[in-house]
């Protein structure tokens, strides 16, 4: 039996609403998944870009951010994160991790920021992982004491929820989502940026599509630049089958807590194996991240040769080249991150999985965890 780390969703109303699209129906397919994406999440706009790394580089945009700004975050994300600061020529700064969630350390970032107090300091990215957040109202108000903006990484966030709130209608400045979450690959692209500041949507409206204007009263074909913009737009096909997906994800997210559920009832107490905290009913468990104490690599083999795939969220910012050379970073210094990397270990979990799928994972586990001394 093979079961890859992921595998895309599909449905009857994903191929229906594609196939209104192939047949050119009067339905304005990214108008409709904005409007529907913004009620699912709470949110009072969203605004639908091509990649969810797109919705954090328009996020920069949006924020007006200029170079030698700093942007503050995790040292455990994917390299969009800082990438997106960099083409700026902005400077990120990483925060080490909490050794049990992998996210952003509260108690760290607010002894960078009260050691940073700059005008140039312009905002914190929190990246959920796995969908668990960390304590928002805790960043909010940091956020507001440190006079700094948050972005909010939500790629694996979609759905999830703070507090009986879903991510995207808690309070940060932008929310931005990846509808094909980073390693788990999708049969389409796409993102969103949400938020409910009025200044904020207005800009990152007009910089998505080059900062083109029109007059309302004049022919189509005659247009300005305003500003320096860029082409963030989501294709009409893409927006089908994502709004389809959309409204699939509460379903979805239960069935990948029923998953979760499973594994950490096996896996409790299995030799050289940890699993996650349970104890956040709010985690959608869009990544379940176990920890082997011993030669997480060679275990990640054993597994891929009895067909199952497995992810690695992530390889700490620091240890890339480009991050590493440019800001001369030691490998100890962000040692939580660097202990977790050495260990962490992310399983399949997608609501398409199977009963008899989940326990084939375990039981490949149980074996492999018999070789280890």
């Amino acid at each position: 039996m093979k079961i890859p780390f992921s595998r895309y969703e599909s449905s009857r109303e994903a191929h229906a609403n594609v196939s209104d699209v192939l047949d050119a129906d009067d339905i304005n397919q990214v108008a409709q998944l904005q409007d529907e994406f913004a009620q699912y999440v709470g949110a009072q706009y969203a605004l639908a870009t091509s990649h969810g790394t797109s919705a954090l580089h328009l996020a920069m945009l949006a924020l007006d951010l200029k170079r030698g700004d700093k942007v503050v975050c995790s040292v455990n994300a994917h390299p969009n994160v800082p990438e997106v600061v960099r083409h700026f020529d902005a400077e990120p700064a990483f925060i080490d991790i909490d050794e049990t969630t992998h996210n952003i350390d509260l108690d760290k970032l607010e002894s960078y920021l009260e050691e940073n107090r700059s005008k140039k300091l312009k905002a914190v990215i929190i990246t959920h992982i796995g969908g668990s957040c960390v304590d928002l109202q805790r960043a909010y108000k940091m956020a507001e004491d440190y006079n700094i903006k948050v972005v909010e990484d939500a790629s694996d966030a979609l759905g999830a929820t703070y507090q009986g709130n879903k991510i995207g209608s808690t309070g940060a400045d932008i929310v931005c989502f990846n509808l094909s979450p980073h390693l788990k690959k999708n049969i389409c692209n796409g993102g969103m940026l949400v938020t409910d500041n009025d200044e904020i949507y207005e800009r990152a409206k007009l910089l998505a599509n080059h900062a083109i204007v029109r007059d309302a009263e004049a022919l189509e074909y005659i247009y300005d630049v305003v500003d320096i913009g860029n082409d963030y737009s989501l294709s009409e096909l893409n927006a089908a089958y994502i709004r389809a997906q959309i409204r699939a994800q509460d379903v979805n997210i239960e069935r990948q807590k029923e998953i979760a559920q499973l594994y950490s009832e096996a896996l409790n107490g299995v030799d050289h194996v940890t699993i996650p905290d349970m104890s956040n009913e709010e985690n959608p468990f869009s990544l379940y991240i176990i920890k082997i104490d011993k030669n997480r690599d060679s275990f990640a083999v054993a597994l891929k040769e009895a067909g199952i795939g497995t992810g690695l969220h992530y390889i700490p910012l620091h240890l890339l080249s480009y991050y590493k050379s440019k800001y001369s970073l030691r490998v100890n210094e962000y040692p939580v991150a660097l202990r977790a990397y050495q260990q962490v270990l992310s399983l399949p979990i997608y609501a398409s999985m199977s009963d008899d799928e989940v326990q084939e994972v375990i039981k490949a586990i149980k074996t492999i965890a018999k070789t280890r001394v």
